[in-house]
Formats: structure tokens, sequence, C-alpha cells
């Protein structure tokens, strides 16, 4: 019994000729192109800058959709004019986002203040497994309303998706500095 342990153990050892080598820890490399940003002019009552990786549609009453086909993504644009309804509009913008607080992580607000061109809002971060990434709005508090969500054409998965996010959360914030008002 002792030899055929013996020689079970030497086998075993004489088995393991090939060195065994550690692997770096890896990450997902995703490489997106430097933006570079134009100006988007309709006849919407406001105009900003948009990344020209992205793909603009317009739809009825002012609304767009800024696509990015290579990330699977969409920021929905809204328009809505404000007619003594902006308690409501407010309302809706919060409403919605925090209708993911569910699924998120966090979600982290950071306030936009710029009263040289009347532009006041709110940019959402959404972390975590939620359907939306990025919520904001912008508003005169007068005239216009725009909300701005980020939707993936892809179950959410917030590790996959995080290069991504960070690309078009700088894009919306974008966005929110550089909206203007036509008259």
């Amino acid at each position: 019994m002792r030899v055929f342990i013996i020689l079970v153990v030497l086998c075993c050892f004489a088995s393991c000729r090939e060195q065994v080598t550690v692997k770096p820890a890896a990450m997902l490399r995703l490489d997106y192109p430097a933006p570079s940003y134009s100006v988007v002019a309709t006849d919407c009552p406001y105009a900003f800058h948009k990344n020209n990786y992205a793909t603009l549609r317009t739809k009825n009453n002012c609304w767009m959709n800024l696509e990015y086909p290579e990330m699977n993504a969409t920021v929905y644009l809204t328009y809505q004019k404000v007619t003594d309804n902006i308690d409501s509009l407010l309302y809706d913008a919060q409403k919605l986002t925090y209708e993911h607080n569910i699924k998120a992580q966090g979600i982290f607000e950071q306030p936009r203040v710029d009263a040289i061109n009347d532009v006041y809002g709110m940019f959402y971060a959404i972390d975590g497994n939620a359907a939306t990434q990025s919520q904001f709005y912008v508003t005169d508090s007068i005239n216009h309303f725009v909300t701005g969500s980020l939707y993936f054409k892809a179950k959410p998965n917030y590790d996959s998706i995080y290069p991504a996010v960070m690309y078009l959360r700088n894009d919306i914030r974008r966005i929110m500095e550089t909206i203007s008002w036509e008259e």
C-alpha cells in the first residue's frame, strides 16, 4: 500500500513539467474617439453643442434623439414650453429620475446655475443596473424646459457599460453647459 501511494505522488510531481505563469489582471479596453462638437441649429427655440460622433434625429415638437450607434445608446431630449406649469414640469423630471431608485446603487445630483444665460437645471448620475444611467433637465424658468435621458439598447450591466456611460455623461454635461434659448 505504501509503495502505491509513493508511486501516485511521484506520478503527480513528474507530470508537472510546465511552469505556472501568473497572468496580470485584465480590464476591458474600449476606445472612443476624442469628442469634437458642433452647434445644433434647428427651428426649435433652443440650441446646443453636440458631439459629432452622435447622429441627430429630430422628432415632432422639437424633441430630439442623439444616437451613438457604436455604443448602442441614445440620449433622448424632450422640449416643453413653460406655461405657468414649471412646478409640474420640475416634479415630473425629478419623479422620473427617482423611479430608478429601485435598481440604482446611488443617484448623484449636480446642479447647473448659469444666471448670465438664464440656464438652470440638474444633472443626475445614476449608478447601478438601472434602465437609465444619466438624466437631466434645464430651464429658463419662464419659457423653456428641456429634459434628457440616456438609455442603452441592451440589458443594463453597469460594469460592462461603464466606459460608455462616462463618455456620454461628459457629452450630456456639454449639452447642459452650451444650451441657449432662442426667442
